[in-house]
């Protein structure tokens, strides 16, 4: 079967060696957490009173911020608003953002399909390719090292920094709170652009309020507080077969008009401007189009009366998505299998893009 080990963690296991597995999520089969998970190396059957060949690293760490907090594989990480953090001194009284862009999303993978968007629209625009930031968010994996796209995004240098936030860890900073990531975003890695978001694998019960995407509106407020300029991507699909989902996402829905209470700018896309070939076998773009306007009336009627920005999906923007570094991917289905939901996440990027100096 596959096991994924964190050598961090348990150590760096070689062929033929003895390992303890966790395989719940692999039991269960789980799509993003199909996999088993190595707790231990162990020794050799005939040396169980021998010490592993392999540990994990348990040098003490500079810092004394505990993530994944009391369970068997919590970690120690130094976190850039501690007190041994050289770059407390910044955080320490910061209050502000600076008006900085930050794009909220539901799904993890999103995450290429908005920095396609904005890289797009900033080259389009004889603009310099804008730094941006990824904020890892905890509703999903807790260690960013799981996000094979994060690795390809910070490979092919489409992304200037990962930090992770509350127990999420493994980022290239770690922060306390999603408010200490995006100042470290600001102040430490002078991000013009932040995106927010969970790890991979996100959590729903089909019911109206259990679903790890709720802290999308928290960050919309977080954001606010900040005097950052908060825009909210639509997790939208014209592929789901469930109800729930087909359209404008009850993700979204629920998250920008229940738990935000500031404003935000909400791209709406109009899909029937791409090309034939980004529409699926089943759903009419220009039906689509219909019914995501006709979800998004809430939106702006809500406590926080967001701003809907209207926007085409171009046939430029369809083809950028063609070149991601890493494949685009949302709950098992592809940019041509549903091209409604990476367009929309591309858009958020445009939005931003358009709003630097």
């Amino acid at each position: 079967m596959r096991a994924l080990a964190y050598p961090t963690l348990v150590g760096d296991p070689h062929p033929g060696d003895t390992v303890l597995l966790n395989t719940t999520a692999l039991d269960r089969g789980l799509g993003t957490g199909g996999y088993a998970l190595v707790i231990a190396v162990l020794p050799p059957p005939d040396q169980h009173h021998t010490t592993p060949t392999t540990q994990p690293d348990t040098r003490p760490s500079a810092g004394h911020l505990v993530k994944a907090r009391y369970t068997p594989h919590q970690t120690m990480v130094l976190g850039v608003d501690e007190q041994e953090s050289p770059h407390h001194h910044l955080l320490r009284d910061a209050d502000t953002l600076d008006n900085m862009p930050v794009i909220v999303a539901d799904l993890h993978s999103a995450l290429p399909a908005i920095i396609a968007g904005a890289r797009h629209t900033a080259h389009e625009h004889g603009r310099p390719t804008p730094r941006i930031t990824y904020v890892m968010t905890d509703g999903g994996a807790l260690p960013a090292w799981f996000s094979r796209t994060i690795s390809g995004l910070r490979d092919a240098g489409w992304l200037d920094a990962c930090i992770t936030v509350g127990q999420a860890f493994g980022g290239d900073l770690e922060a306390v709170t999603t408010h200490t990531g995006l100042l470290a975003a600001h102040l430490i890695t002078h991000a013009d652009i932040t995106i927010v978001t969970q790890g991979p694998g996100n959590l729903g019960t089909g019911t109206r309020w259990g679903f790890s995407g709720t802290t999308t509106g928290e960050t919309i407020n977080a954001t606010s507080t900040l005097n950052g300029h908060p825009i909210a991507s639509l997790r939208i699909s014209g592929a789901d077969p469930r109800p729930r989902h087909h359209g404008i996402s009850h993700h979204s829905l629920t998250a920008y008009t229940r738990v935000a209470l500031r404003p935000a700018d909400i791209p709406l896309p109009t899909l029937a401007t791409t090309p034939t070939t980004f529409t699926t076998t089943d759903h009419d773009p220009h039906h689509l189009d219909t019914l995501i306007h006709h979800q998004a009336t809430p939106l702006t009627t809500c406590p926080a009366h967001h701003t809907l920005i209207p926007l085409d999906a171009t046939p430029a923007l369809a083809a950028a998505l063609e070149h991601t570094p890493v494949p685009l991917s949302t709950m098992g289905r592809g940019l041509t299998q549903d091209p409604a939901a990476f367009l929309a996440a591309a858009l958020a990027g445009t939005h931003a893009a358009t709003l630097l100096s």
